[in-house]
């Protein structure tokens, strides 16, 4: 017998997805930074365009190992411990950039920005909080609704790159720096709205529902082979978006900066970027729980591969077609996202969907750490065309993994 969807329940998760929004709007500045400025301040301090996504690389590498610990600390502890801690330590690799650029302390640069990474990795794994108490048909909007509520932040973030830069000027920082100040507050303030208002928690709630279900029909689910097959293509899904993703969006402010684009500029396009990420979101979930994740998945694949083919093609003088390429290439990591997020919170067994929500974002973003790390490599000896068309062909692969999945039978499903 399930337990019924009491009015409380409905309350808390109404209250999870306002407090978690709020959160992610703060996290969202904090996570532009990165994205703004991490390449260029690189290329500037190591004075090589090769090494420009070494950031972009030592970020993501963190936030894989961070999605790990947040989620073995939402196990245990609810998400609030979890994620409160991502943002809280995020905050603290701010500080640690800003510090070790003023300071030329390269080894602590490094160390800042491995642990800058638990505020991305924080900002990614909030959307599962989203669907903790959502209703099976609803995951994917709950979802989708967590992720739009980063596009303020996101957005603005790259807006104020500039101003940010000249206040730190004026303190006698680098003005690269000005993005990282922010974030640091951001991130702090996150963690704290967190820490005082995601109470009661989202996670404990629903496993206290869980156990009051039949627990034979959590383990004949769990032992279905079928749920494995589903969660592995929702992970080779989201990983190769992800990879796409962050491998163009990291070389893409160096490419502009190679032709003689403002910072102003480079952060227009980037925030383009970042609200095609974030603000079609509910579209996303919409068509997942419309259509299904798998066609979704196979859209995706679509309009990343049209992002590439964009970007490989774009007049490097201009800056129209760079963002067209920029915002198609968020809007099919949008559909990638929220449809690998559903088929996987889906499909999971209940008693480990946590477990296994964390290690999907670890491969994701080691996934984006290749990307990042090859992106600067390919960049440098072959072009930003050939990183485009490298794009191009890898989303391409996400059609057949989604056809796959969706012809695959689905007579048992694990529990929801």
């Amino acid at each position: 017998m399930t337990h019924p969807v009491t009015t409380d329940v409905v309350r808390v998760h109404r209250r999870t997805l306002v407090v978690v929004s709020i959160a992610q709007i703060l996290s969202g500045f904090g996570l532009a930074a990165g994205i703004t400025v991490g390449a260029l301040l690189a290329a500037q301090v190591w004075h090589s365009t090769a090494l420009a996504g070494v950031p972009a690389v030592i970020m993501t590498v963190g936030a894989s190992g961070a999605a790990l610990v947040i989620a073995g600390l939402s196990q245990r502890g609810g998400r609030r411990v979890g994620l409160g801690t991502g943002y809280a330590v995020g905050a603290l690799g701010a500080a640690g950039i800003v510090m070790s650029v003023w300071q030329h302390w390269p080894a602590v640069l490094l160390a800042s920005f491995l642990m800058y990474g638990a505020g991305s990795a924080a900002n990614l794994q909030a959307r599962f909080a989203g669907a903790d108490l959502a209703p099976t048909a609803r995951r994917a909007t709950a979802m989708s609704i967590v992720l739009m509520a980063t596009t303020l932040g996101a957005v603005l973030g790259p807006v104020s790159a500039q101003w940010s830069g000249r206040i730190v000027e004026t303190w006698g920082l680098d003005a690269l720096l000005g993005p990282f100040v922010v974030a640091c507050l951001a991130y702090a303030l996150g963690a704290l709205v967190l820490a005082v208002a995601l109470r009661p928690d989202p996670l404990l709630v629903a496993r206290a529902m869980r156990e009051a279900q039949s627990a034979s029909t959590h383990a004949q689910a769990a032992k279905n082979p079928a749920w494995r097959s589903r969660v592995a293509a929702a992970i080779v899904i989201m990983v190769i978006a992800q990879a796409v993703m962050i491998a163009i969006m990291t070389m893409t402010p160096v490419h502009m900066r190679d032709h003689h684009h403002s910072i102003a500029a480079i952060g227009g396009v980037i925030a383009a970027h970042v609200a095609a990420m974030y603000v079609p979101s509910p579209l996303s979930g919409w068509l997942v729980d419309t259509w299904g994740g798998p066609r979704v998945a196979a859209c995706a694949g679509v309009v990343l591969g049209a992002a590439g083919t964009v970007a490989a093609l774009a007049n490097p003088d201009g800056i129209a077609a760079t963002t067209l390429a920029l915002v198609l290439l968020g809007l099919g990591w949008s559909l990638a996202m929220v449809s690998g997020s559903a088929l996987l919170t889906q499909w999971a067994p209940a008693g480990i969907r946590t477990r296994l929500q964390g290690r999907s974002d670890a491969l994701t973003t080691l996934a984006g750490a290749s990307g990042a790390g090859l992106a600067g490599m390919v960049v440098s000896w072959q072009g930003y065309g050939w990183l485009a068309w490298a794009g191009v062909a890898l989303a391409a692969l996400m059609v057949p993994v989604a056809v796959v999945v969706r012809t695959r039978r689905a007579d048992t499903m694990a529990p929801s």
